[in-house]
């Protein structure tokens, strides 16, 4: 039988349907891979005894024939999500030792739908990063490293090198700029960041309300679309909930492409863009041209100023997001002479640097007298962003970007450290679609010449995830990517 740990959500489902082992043994699989891949720093939280309990439960549940959509199936947790007894950081100091004593909505879905928990997954600290090397717990490591360990990407990168490594059999992540579709490049999985609104942000610790959305990472195209149907649905908790019937995603798989318009941005043509993440981003195109997609040139005029406009939008609702954590009304506190002391100290202490300089940078563009001259002005160029997608979907049913710019870099890459600017261009394929509201996904496409994953992605209109599984499920087998190469 093949190695549990290799079955991806819908081999072990059937599996498990099957009677060929026990939701208890799946588990035990993974928490023993969960164990052997610490070097990974993966989790930040282990509960496989916890996972256990959980199996064996469903275990009796499949024996009755009865058991939801993900019955039996172990997952790890971003530690974004609060899960009742269970601690959850965002992975800063501030929040240490935190045990929420309520479900986010998207994990309660998760346990209704019969999934386990196996613990909570490193992220860069209130997912603010590109690289999870901001994580007061230490970086991630990516799973393709060999002689230098590299970065697993970020935000999510717990999530992706534990589901690359078999630590998981799929995992949450959230996606604020591209932080569910850079790390699952980098790691070699395949992830979505479905349209805003699409799965509830309740219960997930905020970073930019109008950016953030939870989506999974899996192993495959297939295992995405399971995960996202438990995932998806309104929630009359969430204000920016949308009120959309959730598609069976797993229907549109190994769909007819034929006729489909693949849209290719001329302006995500620059000068000096890799030359291995160009051929690749031509192959997929060719790709999806031989099963009958028709290939077409788009234009999206404004989305060189996304980035800017990205950074200014989102350090802005950080900063107002993160005014809570003041040590008096949440977050570890650190006392002092008076009041004031107080609040400096125990945010002095509780944020890392790449978090004090967003906030910093957000209460700056919102402060007198800056207001009007950046973030009404960013708002704007959003809106126009936005605009530009929807002049590009008249001419087009999907857009075929690469995901990042680059592979995974080395741990502690000094270009990248020594100016953040350099770090928040590895978000230049991404932020755009988030600014727009956007679903895209993101699926290894091959390797480089360094024999690391390369990842391409696929944009659709608002709330049309179908078409984009439809793209990739087709693009996912021609492309033929191994998983387990590393």
């Amino acid at each position: 039988m093949t190695e549990l740990t290799k079955l991806t959500i819908a081999e072990a489902r059937e599996g498990l349907q099957k009677k060929e082992f026990t939701a208890a043994e799946l588990t035990a699989a993974y928490a023993g891979k969960m164990t052997a891949g610490r070097k990974y720093n993966a989790y930040v939280c282990e509960a496989a005894e916890q996972a256990l309990e959980q199996a064996k439960a469903s275990d009796e549940r499949l024996a009755k024939g009865e058991g939801g959509a993900l019955e039996g199936i172990p997952l790890g947790i971003k530690d974004l999500f609060c899960t009742k007894g269970m601690a959850t950081t965002a992975c800063s100091d501030i929040l240490k030792g935190f045990v929420p004593p309520y479900e986010s909505t998207v994990t309660a879905k998760l346990l209704e739908a019969g999934a386990n928990f196996l613990g909570k997954l490193n992220l860069d600290e209130f997912a603010m990063g590109g690289s999870n090397e901001t994580s007061a717990f230490g970086p991630v490591v990516n799973p393709w490293s060999k002689d230098i360990p590299l970065v697993a990407g970020g935000s999510s990168g717990g999530s992706a090198a534990a589901v690359a490594a078999e630590m998981c059999a799929g995992a949450t992540g959230t996606d604020t700029g591209g932080s569910i579709r850079q790390p699952a490049a980098y790691c070699g999985v395949t992830g979505i960041k479905p349209t805003y609104g699409r799965c509830s942000r309740y219960g997930i610790i905020a970073f930019a309300s109008s950016l953030d959305q939870a989506g999974p990472i899996a192993k495959d195209v297939r295992d995405c679309a399971i995960m996202l149907k438990t995932m998806a649905g309104y929630d009359p908790k969430d204000a920016t909930s949308a009120l959309k019937e959730v598609p069976d995603f797993e229907k549109f798989l190994g769909g007819d492409i034929k006729g489909m318009k693949i849209g290719i941005p001329a302006e995500y043509r620059v000068d000096g863009l890799n030359e291995e993440i160009a051929a690749y981003w031509d192959k997929a195109a060719e790709m999806l041209k031989a099963r009958g997609a028709e290939i077409v040139e788009v234009h999206l005029p404004h989305i060189r100023y996304a980035l800017a406009t990205y950074y200014i939008v989102a350090p802005a609702e950080a900063s107002s997001n993160l005014a809570r954590y003041d040590g008096l009304r949440f977050g570890n506190r650190i006392n002092g002479e008076h009041l004031d002391d107080m609040y400096i100290n125990s945010r002095t202490a509780g944020f890392g640097k790449e978090v004090k300089r967003r906030i910093m940078v957000g209460t700056y563009v919102l402060s007198a007298g800056y207001y009007d001259a950046y973030y009404l002005k960013a708002q704007k160029v959003r809106r126009l962003i936005r605009d530009d997608f929807v002049k590009a979907f008249e001419k087009c049913d999907l857009i075929l970007t690469p995901t990042a710019p680059t592979a995974a870099f080395p741990i502690g890459d000094k270009s990248m450290q020594e100016n953040p600017i350099t770090m928040w261009l590895n978000d230049i394929f991404t932020v755009s679609v988030s600014l727009a509201g956007l679903p895209a996904m993101s699926l290894p496409i091959g390797l480089n010449k360094a024999g690391l994953p390369l990842g391409m992605q696929l944009v659709g209109r608002a709330f049309d995830e179908e078409s984009i599984f439809k793209a990739a499920s087709a693009l996912e087998k021609d492309a033929g990517f191994k998983r387990g190469q590393n």
